[in-house]
């Protein structure tokens, strides 16, 4: 299992050099890689090519651009490009939004989200590992008059999903590398994400997906206090279907209850819980909750750790 975190996030804006810094940090101390949240400022890919073309040795990933307001060959061209700035390190998350920030930034109604994520991906995978395209679905078209491969970005471009419903895990089994699944507790991993998308993987042919566990978390000598801090900060998940449900499914009363909180060994064992349940990878979200001390601290852990859970 390797660890990472998130750098810039929508609740989080930084200034580009003040990234670059962190993520040099975040490199030193042993970390794997550094992930980047979309909002409406910072173009998501752009950020993460910067960074991963500054800091060497550091993966840097998207988590993750909505495919509403997008299309596959603009979205081919930014991760391609990030990939070919990165020298292979770039790793591109998808989303599929919310029906309120869809229809409210975008003008666009929030329908059949599920068959624009096929149609997206459908599109998108030719597109990223030959540069070509000839997709003719309901939702979208994307053909290339002529090739859309940009120099240098190789390996393809792996592509992971932000998915943790049923039907979003289907299709991100059969077509994408792997999920970013956020405020998935392990229960929820164990019973129901991890099967299903696996289970999707092997029928379509394909190799087992990567699942890429997003999780808020911080060591701090004061969990009770910061889990307050924490109810505040995530309390909008609460609100949103999708993340309800998987709330529930951990076994949780509310967002914060998911958060990964207190001493070094309390972290370490959490870590190992969410390996077991078939985490491959886990990016620790808000560790900087807690202020500055604690983020580093947590981030010693983490690079400590990093590599080292077989």
């Amino acid at each position: 299992m390797t660890l990472g975190v998130t750098l810039s996030s929508t609740r989080h804006l930084l200034p580009v050099d003040t990234t670059v810094s962190l993520a040099r940090e975040a490199r030193d101390a042993g970390l794997h890689s550094a992930w980047f949240g979309q909002s409406f400022a910072y173009d998501s890919p752009t950020l993460a090519a910067i960074v991963g073309r500054e800091v060497p040795g550091l993966h840097v990933g998207t988590a993750a651009l909505p495919v509403f307001g997008r299309h596959p060959l603009l979205v081919s061209g930014q991760a391609q490009t990030a990939q070919a700035a990165t020298g292979g390190r770039y790793h591109l998350g998808l989303a599929l939004g919310t029906r309120h920030l869809t229809e409210t930034a975008f003008g666009l109604p929030y329908q059949r989200p599920i068959g624009l994520l096929r149609e997206f991906l459908t599109a998108l995978r030719p597109l990223l590992h030959t540069g070509e395209a000839d997709f003719h679905g309901e939702l979208l078209t994307a053909t290339t008059p002529y090739s859309a491969a940009v120099p240098g970005a190789r390996p393809p471009v792996p592509v992971l999903v932000a998915a943790m419903g049923p039907q979003a895990l289907r299709v991100s089994g059969e077509l994408a590398d792997g999920i970013l699944p956020f405020l998935a507790g392990p229960r929820a991993l164990a019973e129901h994400i991890v099967p299903a998308v696996t289970a999707a993987a092997r029928k379509a042919g394909r190799p087992a997906p990567r699942i890429v566990a997003l999780v808020p978390g911080a060591v701090t000598d004061d969990p009770d206090g910061l889990r307050r801090r924490a109810a505040e900060a995530l309390a909008l998940y609460e609100r949103i279907p999708s993340y309800q449900r998987v709330i529930e499914l951990s076994g949780a009363d509310r967002a914060a209850d998911l958060a990964v909180l207190g001493d070094e060994e309390t972290l370490a064992a959490e870590i190992r819980r969410y390996r077991d349940a078939g985490a491959t990878e886990l990016v620790f979200t808000a560790t900087d909750l807690g202020g500055e001390e604690a983020r580093r601290r947590t981030w010693k852990l983490l690079g400590e750790l990093s590599g080292g859970l077989a």
